[in-house]
């Protein structure tokens, strides 16, 4: 195989290519019905010509034939008058016209059959075109459900699934995350309050218990000692208490010790 065979048949098929993929189905079948009424028009045409040749030939017969009968006439009027001269001359016109009659008769029934021929075709060709459109309309919808399809195929295809799905597990993540931040700051917040008041509870719990430890303390004194021990004077009271006083003071100046230890 020569070269430029090959170089022949290599630039044939990228046209060949290119050519297919230029090729968009609506505006190919656009461009076909065009074409196609193009066609008709010229069908149209050629008919109408046809006809119109006809109609001469017809014309062009019917006088021939009408002229070859009147000289007829005038072969007979001359052989009945007595002269055969001129009714010869009569019948020499008369085979003329007979002549020429024939011969457009033989052409008339030719463009009758070319006629009847142009018009079948017409007709079919018109049959073709209103079915093509048809088609045309049928073929365009599926291509462009086709395209849609094509369309949404790709992209789906470049939607991956898996990772639309780890998205969706990774926010279903983070959102548990805040519920739970959220919950333990609702915790939180409730822990302080309760921490709150459960020392505010404890504290009152503590003054009650040393408001009647020291009412009971002070209700088996004398009401001049019922004040705490810590002044000049009850110093001097207690040097001069008795015992069991002053074993009373000294267990209340332990109790005070260990409260300011508190």
């Amino acid at each position: 195989m020569g070269l430029f065979d090959r170089v022949s048949r290599v630039v044939r098929a990228n046209l060949n290519d290119l050519v297919s993929k230029a090729e968009d189905p609506e505006k190919i079948l656009e461009q076909t019905i065009v074409d196609m009424q193009e066609d008709l028009v010229q069908m149209r045409q050629a008919v109408a010509s046809a006809i119109a040749s006809q109609k001469r030939s017809q014309q062009q017969y019917n006088q021939a034939q009408t002229e070859a009968n009147n000289w007829q006439q005038r072969a007979q009027l001359a052989l009945q008058k007595g002269d055969e001269t001129l009714a010869r001359e009569a019948l020499v016109r008369k085979k003329t016209h007979s002549d020429t009659a024939s011969s457009l008769k033989t052409q008339l029934d030719q463009q009758t059959t070319m006629v009847d021929t142009l018009k079948r075709n017409l007709i079919a060709l018109e049959g073709k075109i209103s079915e093509a459109k048809t088609k045309k309309d049928m073929l365009k919808a599926r291509a462009s459900a086709a395209k849609a399809n094509e369309q949404l195929q790709n992209v789906v295809g470049r939607m991956s699934t898996s990772s639309a799905m780890g998205a969706f597990e990774r926010m279903e993540d983070k959102v548990l995350q805040m519920e739970a931040r959220s919950q333990a700051a609702a915790e939180l917040a409730g822990a302080d309050l309760e921490s709150q008041f459960a020392m505010l509870e404890a504290g009152g719990d503590v003054d009650d218990e040393l408001a009647a430890m020291k009412a009971q303390l002070l209700g088996g004194a004398p009401q001049n000692q019922a004040q705490l021990p810590g002044t000049a004077q009850t110093n001097t009271a207690e040097a001069s208490a008795p015992p069991q006083e002053a074993a009373v003071d000294a267990e209340l100046e332990a109790l005070k010790a260990k409260l300011d230890q508190l």
